[in-house]
């Protein structure tokens, strides 16, 4: 009983491993393939359970997910001859497991070797059929437009692999055209400031011509308005002299002599000498009688 016992244990040891050995499973983000002494007999599996024979075949697992490649900083011309140095990366992924099992061996530095060149190659075309104006002002989508489909093509065909989308993170100048750049920007900048100061010069002599043209407009409303005032006052000053003068004829004559002798005497050291027989001592003589 005992040694059934070992005997049945080992049996099922060996089913186990059998089992083990011939099964297999695909994760819903891989493909396989099986192979059998190296040639390939089953392509594209699709996730699930899967049985092989032991030893005679072998599985290869590939990931299908979207894969990022980032490319090293290169250096293109453009269409009018500038130096500009690209930064990009690329998104790729696995769509036909068998090309890209018979084109790298499933290694994914191996493709990432084999897309690089590709992708350079491209981009320095791309590149070259732009100016530099046009590449700074352009979308970024548009000018990747053709590279990924050109790509998307020739790498589906060749290593089953879809190019899904290029994008640039950064485009830099070199040294000597970024000093020339800045030069040329500055010297620009400084045109429109050449101009904006004429500009504001004109603007500012125009404002001051037209406040100067209000100014002498407010004067000389102003000037009118006192001319006027000044000639009803004196209207009306004459008018009360006349009646004063209507009441008191010789009164007024004395008071306006008082004022002129007032004026012409307002300093203290002048000296009047009045003859006794003048109109001004006669005058007192007629008014002291009168009272």
């Amino acid at each position: 009983m005992h040694a059934r016992s070992f005997v049945a244990l080992g049996v099922l040891a060996g089913v186990a491993l059998l089992a083990s050995s011939s099964l297999y499973v695909v994760n819903e983000t891989e493909r396989a393939i099986r192979l059998q002494f190296g040639e390939v007999v089953e392509t594209d599996i699709q996730p699930g359970l899967h049985w092989k024979i032991p030893v005679y075949n072998t599985v290869r697992l590939f990931d299908t997910r979207v894969q990022t490649l980032d490319a090293q900083s290169s250096r293109y011309l453009t269409g009018d001859r500038k130096g500009v140095i690209v930064d990009s990366f690329l998104k790729w992924r696995i769509v036909d497991v068998t090309r890209y099992y018979e084109s790298t061996a499933g290694s994914e530095m191996a493709a990432e070797r084999l897309i690089a060149p590709r992708v350079d190659e491209s981009l320095r075309n791309e590149f070259g059929r732009r100016t530099l104006a046009e590449i700074v002002s352009e979308q970024r989508d548009e000018l990747m437009t053709r590279p990924i489909d050109e790509l998307n093509m020739a790498l589906v065909d060749e290593m089953g692999v879809s190019i899904l989308d290029i994008r640039v993170k950064q485009i830099d100048l070199p040294t000597e055209v970024s000093n020339s750049v800045y030069e040329r920007m500055r010297t620009e900048r400084q045109r429109e400031a050449r101009e904006y100061r004429a500009e504001g010069k004109e603007q500012a002599e125009r404002i001051r011509a037209a406040a100067d043209r209000s100014r002498q407009v407010i004067l000389a409303n102003a000037q009118k308005e006192a001319d006027i005032l000044r000639g009803e006052g004196d209207a009306m000053a004459t008018g009360i002299y006349s009646e004063a003068y209507d009441q008191d004829s010789q009164f007024y004559s004395f008071l306006r002599s008082m004022e002129a002798y007032r004026e012409a005497f307002s300093n203290k050291d002048d000296i009047m000498v009045v003859s006794p027989k003048s109109e001004f001592f006669r005058y007192m003589e007629t008014s002291e009688g009168r009272r």
